[in-house]
């Protein structure tokens, strides 16, 4: 905790910087294949974040959670109305493992002088495949299993913004029960189904899951450079949130987070050295508990990057990341970094007990994250992460429905 602290104190404690007015070079000249990989990429990308007025059509990557598989996308469109002060928004996409997702959003985000966002999004998933190993830091990684799990999700959601830099959101809506199923879906792993492994767990003494009311507020101070590619700046948010069993009065519960992550450049914006703190904990009161999928976990590419994704369960946890990188060419660096953190049923256990180490690359426009390879170890050995998006990029915070299952 000592060490959580220090690191968060540090984030906190680093005021803004400016990014640069142009795109930095490398420390060495750029081979001219390079260019031509970053061009082709960004032509393929698109987004369906609200920002520059613009109808398009635009390719969906980045929707779909942790664990879906390599490749993911699908289409999407966005169209503005009445003078660009309502946004439509709809995409699709389906991965390799046939995860699936389909949401549609009506947004307002422009109220009040640009102070005020508003809007309605629903949202439907079918994850296949996702990975659950059991309760506890000292979970085997022997025990995995896989669950598939469908959803819809309806949220009403709003956005202050006091200053350009710093935000308050909040959002309620309504989750229709959660499916719980064998996995399924295509390159299956093999592994058994979650009931199979953990039958005497909460979630299988029930024919099916409840419908869940849940609501949040958080506040957010964002002065990064840029969101997909960070350079300086930083990133701070707590939050609280609430999920409301409507059916059998079993799995109510409350979620606080706090989380940070600040960029320090160096060397003219070549070196860039960021270090991230992550604190998310439950409460639920006497003849309540927390629903596997939605306890915090740990591991993957994001987190835990020498350990299965999902690899870690419980109601709390606590992680730090500390990475370096050196822009070797214009659009390529190269990074070392370190992970540490862990999960335990309550706060006071939380420790720094499983750790991660490795290098990687990036290849990057000026402003965006075009693909990741990193290569890490750890106590349950090296694993490699192909990625599209950078480690430090968070969607999970700018998603406005619930998180479920909890996906770091």
């Amino acid at each position: 905790m000592k060490i959580a602290r220090f690191v968060a104190a540090f984030c906190l404690a680093m005021a803004p910087t400016v990014a640069p007015a142009q795109e930095t070079q490398g420390f060495f000249a750029e081979p001219g294949f390079i260019g031509r990989a970053i061009q082709f990429g960004s032509r393929l990308a698109g987004s369906g974040d609200v920002g520059q007025p613009k109808s398009r059509f635009y390719v969906e990557f980045g929707d779909l959670i942790t664990g879906a598989g390599w490749i993911s996308g699908g289409p999407g469109y966005r169209k503005w109305l009445f003078g660009d002060r309502l946004v439509v928004d709809t995409s699709a996409a389906l991965s390799w493992r046939m995860y699936k997702m389909a949401q549609a959003r009506v947004e307002m985000p422009t109220l009040a002088g640009d102070r005020l966002t508003a809007g309605v999004q629903i949202r439907w998933q079918d994850l296949t495949q996702v990975s659950y190993f059991g309760e506890g830091p000292d979970s085997l990684e022997a025990n995995r299993s896989e669950y598939r799990m469908e959803n819809a999700n309806v949220v009403a959601y709003a956005g202050v913004r006091p200053a350009s830099w710093l935000t308050v959101n909040g959002k309620a809506g309504w989750i229709t029960r959660p499916s719980i199923q064998a996995p399924g879906g295509t390159f299956q792993r093999g592994d058994p189904a979650t009931a199979t492994v953990f039958p005497g767990d909460p979630v299988f003494q029930l024919e099916r899951q409840p419908n869940f009311l849940h609501a949040e507020i958080a506040m957010v101070a964002d002065t990064r450079d840029h969101r997909a590619y960070p350079s300086a700046g930083g990133l701070y948010q707590v939050s609280w949130s609430s999920y409301a069993d409507r059916e059998i009065d079993r799995f109510s519960f409350q979620r606080y987070e706090a989380e940070a992550v600040h960029f320090v450049p160096l060397a003219s914006h070549r070196i860039v050295v960021a270090a991230h703190a992550w604190l998310a904990g439950t409460r639920a009161d006497a003849g309540q508990a927390v629903p596997f999928y939605f306890q915090p976990s740990l591991g993957g590419a994001n987190t835990l990057r020498s350990f299965a994704s999902y690899r870690f369960h419980d109601r709390n946890l606590l992680l730090v990341n500390a990475e370096a990188r050196v822009k070797l060419f214009t659009h390529l660096d190269v990074a070392a970094f370190a992970d540490a953190g862990n999960v335990a049923p309550v706060i006071g256990d939380l420790n720094l007990d499983r750790r991660s180490y490795g290098l990687g690359l990036r290849l990057h426009t000026e402003a965006a994250t075009v693909a990741r390879l990193d290569v890490a170890d750890g106590r349950e050995g090296w694993r490699i992460l192909f990625r599209i998006n950078d480690p430090f990029h968070f969607s999970r915070m700018r998603r406005r429905t619930a998180p479920l299952p909890f996906a770091p």
